[in-house]
């Protein structure tokens, strides 16, 4: 390991009290760290007969879908904290199985870096899994 590399690590003892929340993930960059309050200010409404939500967020359309996380993972929200020099501590302040993931006025689809993360830990399986004959 070279001298100017970093290290994190996930203090494991936060993620047992960390609270379940809704995970929305944005096209875009807001500058905002810490709670928000999502519900009031964010609704997505069910559009009928098709599977995908569609929002407004500052004039633009916004079109998500529900993402599960796959069997046996659970996803962390955290924040970094620095330890020691080149070291960093996330600390896990919620956990979540599903996020709305948003696009830009088209609606996710199976091309979607995201979309494709949540099939991985299946195609990893798969390709390093036991060879049967």
């Amino acid at each position: 390991m070279s001298s100017n590399s970093s290290v994190t690590h996930v203090c494991v003892s936060s993620v047992s009290v960390a609270q379940r929340a809704p995970l929305h993930l944005m096209p875009c960059e807001i500058e905002h760290n810490g709670p928000a309050q999502v519900s009031q200010y964010f609704t997505a409404t069910m559009k009928e007969c098709k599977y995908e939500k569609t929002v407004s967020f500052r004039g633009r359309g916004l079109k998500g879908q529900e993402l599960s996380c796959p069997e046996g993972y659970t996803g962390l929200v955290g924040w970094i904290g620095f330890v020691q020099t080149f070291s960093h501590s996330i600390q896990v302040s919620s956990v979540f199985d599903k996020l709305t993931y948003w696009n830009l006025e088209t609606p996710p689809n199976s091309d979607d870096s995201v979309v494709k993360a949540m099939d991985w830990p299946k195609l990893a399986e798969a390709i390093h899994g036991p060879v049967e004959d």
